[in-house]
């Protein structure tokens, strides 16, 4: 039997969708950060707040739309937790690209593109889940996939601060430690909407 929360209201979950999407394109755009000569910095940093602006300007729309609609796809504290979690990741990622520019490195370890790889994963997966959210079943699948990259995700986390405690000079390891942060900060959202989605799929069934 299909989970269904009124459905006929689609537009909230759209914009979830939209903010998941925006990760993942300013994913990519922090992955050409990664590469590019300290020169290409600036340029790419300013494409990186724009993801980011557009992310906040659908926060805002979903709020606006919950006011404004008689029916919602979902209980309004739900969608705005998910539209929260969202937007704090996409911050953190815009964050983590911006200190790459003001540290002015032209060089990040590998760990640096594990990272991204798994938050690219995670806001691919998410981008299918936010428009699916007015039919539950099979959201269980998302919910335990995100929560093992996210652990994949903080392991990595830690060799990285250990290599870099290990390799680095106190002033390096603590530029670098600070990317690291943002970026592993950037998954545990991930993990927050969908624990938040495993929360509506426990409420419902």
């Amino acid at each position: 039997m299909k989970l269904r929360l009124f459905p006929q209201e689609s537009a909230g979950l759209k914009l979830l969708s939209q903010m998941a999407r925006k990760i993942l394109e300013a994913a990519g755009t922090l992955s050409e950060i990664l590469g590019a000569p300290v020169t290409e910095h600036g340029r790419l940093v300013e494409e990186l707040h724009g993801h980011e602006s557009k992310s906040t300007d659908l926060h805002f729309a979903l709020l606006t739309h919950m006011r404004t609609s008689f029916i919602n796809p979902l209980p309004r504290e739900d969608m705005y937790a998910l539209s929260r979690f969202l937007n704090e990741a996409m911050e953190k990622l815009d964050a983590a690209g911006e200190l790459v520019a003001l540290y002015k490195l032209d060089r990040l370890p590998k760990r640096a593109a594990d990272q991204l790889e798994i938050i690219s994963r995670q806001a691919e997966l998410t981008v299918e889940a936010m428009g699916r959210l007015d039919d539950l079943d099979e959201l269980e699948d998302y919910w335990i996939e995100i929560l093992r990259l996210a652990k994949r995700a903080e392991r990595s986390h830690r060799i990285w601060v250990a290599e870099m405690y290990r390799d680095m000079k106190a002033a390096q390891y603590a530029r670098h430690r600070d990317i690291a942060n943002q970026l592993v900060d950037v998954t545990k959202d991930m993990r927050r909407v969908a624990t938040q989605v495993g929360s509506i799929i426990v409420k419902e069934a």
